[in-house]
């Protein structure tokens, strides 16, 4: 859900950071995380965009319906108790990216950690002066 939510980023910063509390559970999302989602997705509200299917550099990141994102596990994404590791495959990227994700053990749900697929991908053909 969190590549869904900062979809919305460019829409409304406020409501988005709302949307990611709720997936951080017990935690909410600090200044120093808003201020690293503001600089990633600084003009390139694309970037989220790039994970769903159907979606590439040629036709300016806009998935096909149904919306989908398929999240991967690799051996090593529970390799820490309470701790999980997934990963997303962008369009724009040659390599998948990371989602964290922390278990609370008392109500044994998963909650978001960490952003970690905010890495700049290729841009859109639209706005590549060289395409």
């Amino acid at each position: 859900l969190v590549l869904l939510v900062l979809c919305n980023y460019e829409r409304d910063e406020n409501t988005t950071y709302e949307m990611l509390d709720f997936l951080k559970g017990p935690e909410s999302v600090s200044g120093y995380e808003k201020q690293f989602i503001k600089e990633r997705l600084a003009g390139k509200y694309y970037k989220p965009f790039s994970y769903f299917a159907g979606t590439s550099p040629k036709n300016g990141y806009i998935p096909t319906e149904p919306f989908t994102i398929t999240v991967y596990e690799n051996p090593y994404s529970f390799d820490n108790e309470n701790w999980a590791i997934m990963w997303v495959k962008s369009s724009g990227a040659d390599t998948e990216r990371q989602v964290k994700l922390r278990r609370k053990p008392s109500t044994n749900q998963w909650f978001l950690n960490e952003i970690l697929c905010l890495s700049d991908i290729r841009i859109p053909e639209s706005e590549d002066p060289w395409a």
